[in-house]
């Protein structure tokens, strides 16, 4: 009869893979030794441990239980098998008869076929999937929530000890040959500084607790004491002021930090006997591996902010050990990281800070946002740019045509700065033809205006002497809430637009969203051509109340001032006719209800749809 694992599993399992871990020096004796130890304490026949090299395939490394032979000689593909499986989804597969799994593929080299029960977990570093930890029995059971539990916890010990070992034959050498990436201009402007790499990893001394649990989750709280005060001083700094879509995103931001299932999984982690560092790792992992399989940019981002959380909450159980990394920041620093929350952008000096550089981010991502109105260079979509560049190397960013130089030469970093130096000329010389009028040579007056998408933004129109903004979107707002603002909200959002531009015009175009302009709590249908199919006037039309709340709120905000409106993607006349119904009907009802309407409206279409010159 198969023994069930021991009372207390979580711990045992801890101390004996710590113990195996910090002893043994020898690599392969080191995962040998961890396998024989889960296996016991596991009661199980076997106990293998599969590490992800760089080919993308599940190598067995060490097994207890298995063929000997099969060691370093079996590998699956991401994806095949029960193994693949684990490791697609990082999460567990606990099964009481494997070989009926569809998933399920036969290795004979490895002896398996006598194993009914199976349970895997993926071995989790960062956020990746580094390897795979099974459980094996030769009598089918399905393991028990705390056993599964148990072996999650072990598997961050084994994870950094997978990290460790090296494929055999596998020579990863570094390449300092200077690197273009192309990416996308979140933020413009350009940069000459220094890489510094954004590690949102500390390292943690000890996962297991060696006290009460009771001690460990009173150090959990005090340090979210510390890191809720922190946050609040840190929000109301001088340079974040100013009204924006930015303290929208900085107060959820700190909501989050209040989350309860949050700190209940951190706490739940205790107790299962982890240390409060450790705890919050392993949450930390999980949220990673779930953010990398989600498509969806409203949950990533809320996810990227949970990520950015705990690492803060370690950061204040390290102490001031876990501050240092800001103090070593370089005085002309280019931050690169894989993505960023809004709170750790504000740890950095902002005098130190020259540019930022992204793997992910997105317009709407809040980091991105928050360094729109810190007036930092951003740049997204950066493929593999935390592999490639490295901590000390010199980066050159074109934050106005998308590119990035890494270890741009001598020669290269020259031109740059002679470019560089042009721009401010450039700037100086548009700044004394600021204030005249924009006039061409045969004497026709010409109306120069900026596009705005953001509270910040507006706040440019005096700075470069504009006539006014000939294109606020509506949208862009609308992208970064958790749900869709009712008139109250828009009307004090369309109002704030109004006061910033100071008398100058300002047209406001209504929603233009579908097609690649997604709203988190928006589900639409699939479209063969959703950039002309159903978005922007065509989906308002079809939604009226949605168009008239926000022609309400326009209406509202600019009582007894000038009103402009812009219909995106019209494509017929008719369209036209009834979105200005629409807005007529809205300024009838504030009369009729004794409101003050706009002392003029102007109201138009954008020429982009084919259909409606032809």
């Amino acid at each position: 009869m198969t023994r069930a694992a021991r009372p207390d599993a979580s711990r045992l399992l801890l101390q004996r893979v710590r113990e195996v871990a910090a002893t043994v020096v020898d690599k392969q004796d080191r995962l040998d030794g961890i396998t024989a130890e889960i296996a016991d304490v596991m009661a199980a026949e076997v106990c293998s441990i599969y590490i992800r090299h760089g080919d993308n395939r599940l190598w067995l490394t060490a097994t207890r239980g298995l063929n000997q032979e099969a060691v370093h000689t079996t590998a699956l593909a991401v994806g095949e098998g029960l193994v693949g499986l684990v490791a697609e989804s990082a999460r567990p597969v606990n099964l009481s008869e494997a070989t009926a799994h569809e998933n399920f593929a036969y290795r004979p080299e490895t002896g398996e076929e006598a194993f009914h029960s199976f349970v895997g977990v993926p071995l989790l570093r960062g956020g990746l999937v580094v390897g795979v930890l099974t459980v094996q029995n030769v009598r089918p059971r399905l393991y028990a929530t705390d056993e599964v539990d148990a072996l999650q916890t072990v598997a961050m010990l084994v994870a950094e000890v997978a990290a460790a070992h090296e494929p055999p034959g596998e020579d990863i050498g570094e390449d300092l040959r200077p690197v273009r990436l192309e990416g996308r201009v979140l933020n413009a402007g350009v940069a000459l500084g220094t890489a510094h790499m954004h590690e949102a990893r500390l390292p943690v001394q000890s996962m297991v607790s060696g006290a009460d649990a009771a001690v460990e989750i009173a150090r959990v709280d005090q340090a979210l004491d510390e890191m809720h005060r922190a946050l609040d001083d840190r929000f109301h700094a001088a340079d974040l002021a100013g009204e924006g879509e930015h303290r929208e995103v900085l107060q959820a931001y700190r909501m989050f930090a209040e989350d309860r299932g949050w700190l209940s999984r951190i706490r739940e982690a205790v107790r299962g006997g982890l240390s409060a560092e450790g705890a919050v790792v392993r949450i930390q992992e999980q949220m990673r591996a779930r953010m990398r399989q989600m498509r969806d940019p409203f949950f990533r981002e809320r996810l990227h902010d949970l990520d950015d959380l705990s690492h803060r909450l370690l950061e204040h159980l390290a102490g001031e050990a876990g501050r240092m990394q800001k103090d070593e920041l370089p005085g002309d620093a280019v931050l690169v990281a894989r993505n960023m929350g809004p709170a750790e952008l504000l740890d950095y000096p902002r005098e130190r800070l020259r540019a930022l550089l992204l793997e992910e981010g997105s317009h709407t991502a809040h980091v991105v946002i928050v360094a729109r109105a810190l007036d930092i260079p951003v740049l997204g979509d950066l493929k593999d740019i935390p592999a490639i560049a490295e901590g000390g190397d010199r980066v050159a960013v074109d934050g106005e045509n998308g590119q990035v130089f890494i270890r741009p030469g001598a020669q290269v970093e020259q031109n740059f700065l002679h470019a560089m130096q042009m721009r401010e000329e450039r700037r100086a010389q548009f700044a004394v033809l600021r204030d005249k009028a924009a006039r061409s040579v045969d004497g026709v007056e010409v109306s120069l205006n900026i596009n705005a998408g953001l509270l910040i933004d507006i706040q440019q129109v005096a700075a470069v002497g504009a006539d006014g903004v000939g294109l606020y979107r509506t949208e862009i707002p609308f992208m970064v809430r958790s749900r869709f603002p009712d008139v109250e909200d828009q009307q004090r959002l369309y109002s704030r637009a109004l006061d910033l531009s100071e008398g100058r015009p300002l047209v406001f175009r209504t929603l233009d969203i579908g097609g690649d302009k997604v709203l988190p709590y928006w589900r639409q249908a699939e479209e063969e051509n959703p950039a002309m199919g159903w978005r922007a006037l065509r989906l308002t039309l079809d939604r009226p109340q949605m168009l008239r709340q926000q022609l309400r709120a326009m209406v509202r905000a600019a009582a007894g001032r000038d009103l402009h409106v812009m219909f995106p993607m019209v494509a017929e006349v008719s369209e036209f006719e009834r979105a200005r119904a629409a807005l007529d009907a809205e300024i009838d009802r504030e009369r009729r209800q004794g409101r003050d309407a706009p002392a003029s409206v102007f109201a138009g279409a954008m020429l982009e749809v084919p259909a409606l010159v032809w």
